[in-house]
């Protein structure tokens, strides 16, 4: 289950800072790469920081690992991926930099969608394939 901040709540208890781990089963439609799929939950660590004009600022991490066949040579493959992810939560509707909030909550599972879209790469190698594309 995604977990939510409750920015009021959290306001109303003077933490304006926190830390967020979790897991959560990816959007198999996401993959884009054929005989590939996700071999778990995906892993969260994000930490936030809510500003004085109540934005939240979120910054983590997310991992998961991917496996199938090669998208090279069709052996079977897995991969672990590790990637970086920030966003900028304001109140009110998002403007297309940054996501909206409202009543106080911010949901975040467009973030996590677009942030897993975006670390996912275009295709699944295995260890040979690798070694010899980086030759």
């Amino acid at each position: 289950m995604i977990p939510e901040i409750d920015v009021r709540g959290c306001i109303a208890k003077k933490m304006t800072e926190g830390t967020l781990t979790f897991s959560f089963e990816a959007d198999e439609a996401l993959l884009d790469i054929p005989f590939v799929k996700f071999a778990g939950p995906v892993q969260a660590e994000l930490a936030y920081v809510i500003a004085d004009d109540f934005s939240v600022q979120l910054t983590g991490k997310i991992g998961f690992t991917l496996q199938g066949e090669c998208s090279r040579c069709l052996t079977k493959a897995a991969k672990d991926y590790v990637c970086d992810v920030e966003g900028l939560f304001e109140r009110g509707k998002g403007d297309g930099e940054s996501y909206g909030y409202t009543n106080g909550k911010v949901i975040l599972d467009e973030f996590l969608r677009d942030s897993l879209m975006f670390a996912l790469p275009s295709r699944l190698l295995c260890e040979a394939c690798e070694q010899w594309e980086n030759e």
